[in-house]
């Protein structure tokens, strides 16, 4: 079992935690929120080997991403009052979930050949589209249409894995670029950071 996969998983159980998360003030039942944290955990990575021509799709030839999906959902209902009391809980389980999935999607566009800035985009897609999935389907505005800093960060997370990727070893690598994600992404939304409005 490599890193890359263990990585995917652990992506794939905190964008279901987000999906299921987005629902907490609809009162959702099981099967909402276990829709709507599928939808999520699964989007941008469907989205990624679509553009990619890479099949099987990777849920679908894996059980375990269905379960590691299953296991957000309940860890969600488990632990709701925990979970949803805290701070920002949805941004940080949301920043986690793009972090990872901007980074395997980067990874994965190399191994298949393809060129850095096509793998940079990949993985951009393979970051945001989860949630762009997640806040149309619980009726809110994408998050990248909102003047917050979301797809940047993944654009920048993935240049950094793609600028260190000859200098270091790839599981530190692999941490520092999901690392910048989740900081530049966490700053931002704390201290209102935004790109320039379009005039």
């Amino acid at each position: 079992m490599g890193i890359q996969y263990i990585f995917e998983l652990i992506g794939t159980f905190f964008f279901a935690i987000s999906g299921a998360l987005a629902l907490k003030d609809k009162e959702p039942d099981w099967f909402a929120a276990t829709f709507t944290g599928f939808l999520t955990a699964i989007g941008g990575g469907t989205l990624r080997d679509v553009l990619l021509d890479s099949y099987p799709l990777v849920w679908v030839s894996d059980a375990s991403f269905l379960y590691a999906i299953l296991f957000g959902v309940v860890t969600t209902f488990l632990f709701h009052r925990v979970v949803s009391g805290l701070k920002k809980t949805i941004l940080l389980f949301d920043s986690l979930g793009i972090s990872f999935f901007t980074i395997l999607g980067v990874e994965k566009a190399i191994n298949l050949g393809f060129s850095p800035e096509v793998a940079a985009i990949m993985g951009m897609f393979s970051g945001v589209m989860g949630g762009v999935i997640r806040d149309t389907l619980t009726n809110e505005i994408p998050i990248i249409f909102r003047r917050e800093i979301y797809a940047t960060a993944c654009l920048l997370g993935a240049g950094c894995y793609l600028i260190l990727n000859p200098y270091i070893s790839r599981p530190w690598n692999m941490a520092i670029s999901i690392a910048l994600i989740v900081t530049i992404r966490v700053i931002a939304v704390y201290k209102g950071l935004s790109l320039p409005k379009l005039k």
